[in-house]
């Protein structure tokens, strides 16, 4: 094998490389701003069922 053909193959191996490295990145932004958005809409669902239902969950009947 050639020198030319070496580089130009070692070459499309990094922009491979690289191009699947940016993929990950974007795919692991995306799992972090859904786990946010998840978590944010968590507490306003929280929220909203103290604002409905205020006495539940205020008081344990622990006595057998």
């Amino acid at each position: 094998m050639d020198v030319a053909a070496l580089s130009i193959s070692l070459n499309e191996s990094k922009l491979k490389q690289s191009a699947s490295v940016s993929v990950l990145k974007m795919a692991m932004d995306t799992a972090t701003q859904n786990c946010e958005m998840l978590t944010e809409l968590m507490d306003n669902v929280k929220a909203m069922e103290q604002s409905v239902h205020p006495h539940i969950g205020g008081k344990i009947d622990v006595r057998g």
